[in-house]
């Protein structure tokens, strides 16, 4: 197939990430290259272009005539006119979380979408954090969820609450697990730094009866990115600072998993019960690299997204009713 031209829209923190990192891909696999650059603040538009020997793009347009893969890592609020551009011109296109600003925008990029032959993912990194890819063998499905999603104070992401800029990861993966439409949503949360919601505490209930409690913060002391589910036979603990899953589960058979340890029997009726213990084997992988390989590797191998546009789309939905839920009760 015709080699992959990226570009990349924003260079602000996360998007030099970005550009170093796609530098990295396009010097290990043969497939994809970078065809230019392009931030709105022309001094940062031009430095950083001469800094990696790219032709200086003047206009965002000038960038999309030269590229078949987007890279858009802009403020939220450009997102949609952005991807409207990139998708009408059917580029392949990657966009940072939120997807956009409001769930209107989102569906009429769905809607532009439609029919075309082109790839289009959403920025939801915590689905590639190996916490989380180390439970792949696992089969998840929780009951009721707690998380816990804490930052010390950052001015960047300020442009939307704490919902659509810290909480959002939690709920993408708790849709992505629960597979059920939301059924309520309980929120409250307090703007106090700056002129937008700045902690929060949501409880979604699902109609298949999971409950959800997802706590977000930007103003803590301390760091803290945790997620506990409860299921049948099983309690499961994700922590995504560390890296790291835990594994509790009932079995009245052997354990055949070399990394399971026996912590306690007990009999229930005629049958022994024993608590396994366990540790995934966790991978050491960049969360933001391996998140544009696969991307890159579901263009290349005409595969679907792990994280697509519609669930991108989900996602807002339940960010932006969370925040209507605690504007609503002031």
């Amino acid at each position: 197939m015709e080699k992959l031209k990226a570009g990349i829209f924003g260079l602000g923190h996360l998007g030099k990430i970005h550009l170093k990192l796609l530098k990295e891909i396009c010097s290990e696999r043969n497939d994809i290259e970078i065809a230019g650059i392009f931030d709105t603040d022309q001094e940062k538009n031009k430095n950083v272009s001469e800094e990696n020997n790219f032709e200086m793009n003047s206009t965002a347009d000038e960038l999309i005539d030269k590229i078949n893969t987007a890279v858009i890592v802009t403020p939220t609020s450009a997102h949609f006119e952005l991807a409207g551009k990139t998708i009408s011109k059917n580029i392949n296109t990657f966009i940072e979380k939120p997807v956009t600003d409001t769930t209107e925008e989102a569906v009429k990029l769905l809607k532009l979408s439609e029919g075309k032959k082109i790839k289009i993912q959403i920025g939801h990194i915590e689905r590639f954090n190996p916490a989380i890819l180390a439970l792949d063998n696992y089969k998840l499905a929780p009951m009721f969820i707690e998380t816990h999603r804490l930052a010390q104070f950052n001015p960047r992401g300020t442009d939307v609450s704490v919902i659509q800029d810290l909480m959002i990861h939690d709920i993408d993966i708790i849709l992505n697990l629960v597979k059920s439409k939301v059924k309520r949503i309980d929120a409250n949360g307090v703007a106090i730094i700056t002129d937008k919601i700045d902690i929060a505490n949501a409880r979604i209930k699902f109609e298949n009866g999971c409950v959800a409690n997802i706590t977000a913060s930007r103003i803590s002391q301390n760091k803290m990115r945790k997620m506990r589910l409860f299921q049948k036979s099983a309690y499961i603990s994700i922590d995504f600072l560390q890296n790291t899953s835990e594994v509790f589960r009932m079995s009245d058979g052997k354990s055949e998993d070399e990394n399971s340890i026996a912590m306690a029997e007990f009999e229930q009726g005629e049958n022994k019960i024993k608590i396994f213990y366990e540790r995934p084997p966790v991978k050491e992988v960049n969360s933001m690299k391996y998140e544009l390989n696969k991307f890159i590797d579901a263009i290349v191998n005409d595969d679907e997204p792990i994280v697509t546009l519609e669930d991108g789309l989900q996602a807002l939905e339940v960010a932006n009713a969370i925040v209507k839920e605690i504007e609503s009760a002031k």
